[in-house]
């Protein structure tokens, strides 16, 4: 008897343990020079993790930054074996869309719309392939004025739009960043200005963005 009961707590403890070790889930935010920073001391990845620490969720998970400054769609596709696929996430964040739409002002060298969209599909595709989690994000901001003058609107609308039409038909979680940062702004900007709520410069963030993007984020990600 005594052995048949040490037999069975032994099996309970080791399910329990083994149970533990498969909820942990490796979460790899992948996207530009906004995540590249956001493994900063006061980085919204990093401001994700003490969220979740406060959570009592710490040991569920971990978190992984995975951002290059510069990077539009395409240099995603092209570094995400070496980036993504080595680090075998459970879960992946992708953040990206602002320089594909910014570039093409201050560099001539930014993506078009139907090669954006087809890029990202790539992405996706190769990643749900590995059964792989993913969850995405619409670029915030090019400036944070609220009525749409905002040099560049136009196009990061379209492309947000885009990345909510493929979260859809993908049936993949979307962080809607670009609607969840006009709706701050416009209770919080009064002054139409086009920097300095959220950001530094009108696309990357100061310290209130970053616990903003850790904050929707983790809405979506503990869900």
């Amino acid at each position: 008897m005594r052995l048949l009961l040490y037999i069975t707590s032994f099996i309970a403890i080791a399910l329990v343990s083994f149970t533990g070790m498969q909820q942990k889930q490796r979460v790899v935010f992948f996207g530009d020079s906004i995540t590249q920073a956001g493994v900063g001391p006061n980085g919204y990845i990093t401001q994700l993790g003490n969220l979740i620490d406060k959570k009592g969720l710490k040991d569920q998970y971990e978190l992984v930054g995975a951002g290059i400054s510069g990077n539009k769609v395409t240099d995603l596709y092209l570094r995400m074996e070496e980036d993504v696929m080595a680090k075998n996430p459970t879960t992946v964040v992708i953040w990206i869309g602002v320089n594909d739409v910014w570039h093409k002002k201050t560099g001539g060298t930014g993506t078009d719309a139907n090669k954006f969209e087809q890029f990202y599909n790539a992405i996706l595709k190769k990643l749900q392939a590995k059964n792989i989690k993913v969850i995405l994000c619409t670029p915030a901001a090019i400036g944070e004025k609220t009525d749409f003058t905002n040099e560049l609107d136009g196009d990061l609308n379209k492309y947000a739009g885009i990345i909510r039409n493929i979260a859809t038909k993908h049936n993949c979680q979307l962080v809607d960043l670009r609607k969840a940062f006009l709706a701050y702004n416009l209770a919080n900007n009064a002054e139409n200005k086009d920097r300095g709520i959220l950001t530094t410069d009108g696309v990357h963030l100061n310290e209130k963005g970053n616990l903003f993007v850790a904050e929707e984020m983790m809405k979506v990600l503990l869900k």
